[in-house]
């Protein structure tokens, strides 16, 4: 049962608000959660804390005045004298009305401030000493008040008209009230403040400055409403743009069927639509299409997001899904295109008709990935143009190098920007089938960055286990590109990754022989440059002995670009001897004799074999990026206390061989013929020529071997004698790298024996038939063989004079 007990005619109105109305100097504390009570406010009160009801039942049993004091801390439950503000308002309880649940309600009015000077927590409810505050009266005729006056009834009245819930009796009361103390008190109980700023306006006794402080305020909240008003203006406009242009869509589709005219964006969706059945896609990415299509049907025509959805259809459309390019099954004729293409690499000519023979046989096989590794210039790129149109297949080229980002092999996601598919999708979209045969160039170039490492990503592309289900980040779906024949050209193999390099099938490209060069330039090259340079066959005539002389002294490289840019040279010297004598021009012979006219003095000296034996220089070999060359190590004694000292630019492997040498040769000093005492009298140097140019590797171990035995037994060394290996401090010689190159590199230097590690002797079965004829090759296990065969004995006649 609701109990409700009226005080309101116990008390006289013209009381509240007397200044000599008596307030105890204790009265019973009510804290407040979330409000402050301003004087002459009346306001319904929920009291629910068991303290603060008793605190009621003290004041109503006394004289009705209760002290309303604000909380810091909302969430306390029984606050102390800390946690409550220093000034609150003294209140009357007008009327209180029990409820069913234990609660009360009771209706108060606001007397006058108060400050608290203590608050004892410990009793039955809460009770504070207190002091009350006295309100100044306001300068009578005081401009600045009458001033702030006006500026808070205006505010007041525009923070109504922006929206603010300010109800018109209270605006009617605030126009006709003059007191700038009542005023601002009443301002601020309507303005929903924070209780922080509500609590900065009750702590002010001065009614000028309060109203001051209400002014502030006011200002603020009307900033605050006019940014509200102008984003709900906006919003509504925005709102009530969308549905007139969706009334005006109505209508023209209206009329546009009334006049039988279609309606464009019908249209285009039924011609995606077409294009998408048409395209024979898998189930789960011709779903995706079709769900993506209605999404556009949808969406406004104009919208950036459209725009974005037609780049997307437009591709998956074009994508060869199920549009494959018939392969040449015939073997003669495939391995005829590739020998009109290039001249010699029988090792991947064999390849490639291995592999087309396996497709004949095997409609879907897994064949591997090839990469080609060779200097430049060797043919690499082009031959897998060779490989593509003896298969019948469409040939892209992907450049590799320099990449850095991710995104370029898988795509962008649609959400970016400017997204695209990556650079594999748009090569199988340009090449118009989903079988092309791609040729991934320069995969040792690959770089990594903060922005991914596309070497990773291509780990999922070169794998056959994986590839059928590539899923590129714009598409979205899966593409298979198990179809798709992979060939990837590389200079070298140390900078590709392991995990990427155990995906492919190394076939290694080593340069070309004189002879080999030769034939290509007669084939292919002269052809080539005769035609680009506006020539006709009969023009021009190169001598084989005028092409050898340009090959040997006018190039050094394991490829063929800068032979082709040299008859390129020739050629276009021939074609403006044309252009100017016309009728008059007679046919040029280029032989070895006049090759100068046409190319200036020989660009390249060539290393050539000692002209004498000599103690203490030895013929090595050593590869580089550009083919094989040969390399001369001197090595002397000089007086000193039996140091070893290196000159040459050499790097730490090399000067870690060369300490194995010298301590292979301290070691076996009386079985090699060396005095022991010279290891305590003299210091060996050992230099290496060209000293400009850095040499590192262990694979002239044995040839600084040589020099320094040599030089310490006074045993010359064999003029025509080339090595290559690496030694042990045991004297074991160990197989080297670049056996061809370097082979290559002595035949040109008219070396006759070369010394070579015995399990290097496979490395000889790729040379042409003609060096093999051209050299002697000895094979060891030991150093000590290497010095039977490369030092003479003391007997013979020796010369420390030597020219190379």
């Amino acid at each position: 049962m609701v109990e409700l007990e009226d005080f309101s005619e116990k008390i006289n109105d013209a009381e509240i608000g007397d200044p000599q109305l008596q307030i105890p100097s204790e009265l019973p504390v009510l804290p407040l959660r979330d409000i402050v009570i301003y004087p002459f406010m009346i306001v319904p009160l929920f009291v629910s804390r068991d303290k603060s009801i008793r605190a009621v039942d003290e004041a109503l049993s006394q004289n009705r005045m209760i002290m309303l004091v604000s909380q810091k801390d909302l969430d306390k439950e029984d606050p102390e004298q800390a946690d409550l503000y220093k000034v609150g308002t003294v209140a009357v309880i007008m009327r209180m009305l029990k409820l069913p649940d234990g609660r009360i309600r009771i209706l108060i009015q606001g007397l006058s401030r108060a400050k608290v000077e203590s608050v004892d927590s410990s009793g039955n409810y809460v009770k504070a000493g207190l002091t009350p505050i006295s309100e100044p009266l306001a300068p009578a005729n005081s401009l600045e008040v009458e001033a702030l006056v006006r500026n808070v009834r205006g505010s007041m009245e525009r923070s109504a008209n922006l929206g603010k819930n300010i109800s018109p009796e209270v605006l009617a009361i605030i126009a006709n009230l003059e007191e700038a103390g009542r005023l601002a008190d009443l301002s601020a109980s309507n303005l929903e403040l924070k209780v922080e700023d509500a609590q900065s306006v009750l702590d002010i006794s001065d009614p000028v400055k309060r109203l001051r402080r209400v002014n502030d305020l006011l200002s603020k909240e009307i900033d605050v409403l006019t940014v509200q008003q102008e984003i709900n203006t906006q919003a509504r406009a925005d709102i009530d743009r969308s549905q007139r242009e969706y009334f005006l869509r109505q209508q023209l589709k209206a009329i546009q069927s009334e006049l039988g005219e279609g309606n464009e964006l019908f249209e285009e969706i039924e011609q995606y639509r077409e294009k998408i059945f048409k395209a024979k896609m898998p189930e789960a990415a011709e779903d995706e299409a079709l769900r993506q299509l209605k999404k556009l049907e949808r969406m406004h025509p104009d919208t950036a997001e459209t725009a974005t959805l037609r780049n997307w259809l437009d591709i998956m459309t074009e994508l060869p899904w199920s549009k494959s390019s018939k392969d040449n099954l015939n073997l003669k004729k495939a391995e005829r295109i590739l020998d009109e293409d290039h001249y010699g690499l029988e090792r991947v000519k064999e390849r490639m008709i291995e592999a087309l023979a396996v497709r004949k046989l095997r409609e879907k096989p897994k064949g591997s990935i090839l990469c080609l590794v060779g200097p430049p210039g060797v043919g690499k790129t082009s031959l897998g143009r060779s490989v593509a149109r003896a298969l019948n297949r469409k040939f892209v080229r992907l450049s590799l190098g320099g990449l850095h980002d991710e995104a370029e092999i898988r795509g962008h996601r649609r959400t970016y920007v400017g997204a695209m598919p990556g650079r594999l999708i748009h090569a199988i979209q340009q090449a118009e089938t989903n079988n092309p045969l791609i040729m991934l160039d320069e995969i040792d170039k690959v770089g990594a960055d903060f922005r991914g490492d596309p070497s990773s990503a291509l780990l999922e592309v070169l794998d056959p286990e994986q590839n059928s289900t590539f899923r590129d980040n714009y598409l979205g779906v899966t593409f298979d590109l198990s179809n798709v024949m992979f060939m990837t050209t590389a200079n070298v193999l140390d900078t590709i990754q392991p995990a990427l390099r155990d995906r492919m099938e190394i076939i290694s490209l080593s340069g070309y022989t004189e002879e080999e060069k030769l034939e290509i330039a007669k084939r292919h090259l002269l052809p080539k440059q005769i035609e680009e340079n506006g020539l006709e066959k009969g023009d021009i005539k190169f001598a084989k002995s005028a092409l050898m002389t340009i090959i040997s002294q006018y190039t050094q490289e394991a490829g063929l670009r800068q032979l082709e840019r040299e008859i390129g040279k020739v050629c276009r010297k021939v074609a403006r001897k044309k252009a100017e004598l016309d009728d008059d021009f007679e046919r040029v012979n280029i032989t070895a004799a006049n090759v100068k006219d046409f190319l200036r003095a020989p660009k390249i000296f060539p290393e050539e074999a000692l002209k004498q034996d000599a103690i203490g220089i030895a013929t090595g070999l050593a590869w580089t990026a550009v083919g094989g060359d040969i390399l001369f190590i001197e090595a002397i004694k000089t007086k000193g206390k039996g140091k070893l000292q290196l000159t040459g630019q050499l790097g730490e492997v090399m000067q870690e061989s060369a300490q194995a040498a010298f301590s292979y040769a301290k070691a076996r000093a009386g079985e090699l013929g060396i005095n022991d005492e010279d290891f305590e009298n003299f210091d060996v140097h050992v230099h290496i020529p060209e000293g400009a140019i850095p040499k590192d590797g262990p694979s002239a171990g044995i040839t600084m071997a040589s020099a320094i035995v040599s030089s310490l037994s006074h045993r010359a060394i064999r003029k025509d004698v080339a090595m290559t290996g690496e030694i042990t401090l045991r004297g074991n010689v160990l197989p080297v790298g670049g056996v061809k190159e370097k082979i290559l590199a002595a035949r040109r230097a008219k070396i006759k024996k070369v010394i070579l590690p015995a399990p290097n002797e496979r490395d000889l079965e790729d040379l042409p038939q003609e060096v093999m004829t051209d050299l002697t090759f000895v094979f060891v296990e030991n150093v000590r063989e290497v010095f039977a065969e490369a030092l003479l004995d003391r007997k013979q006649p020796k010369s420390s004079k030597a020219k190379g």
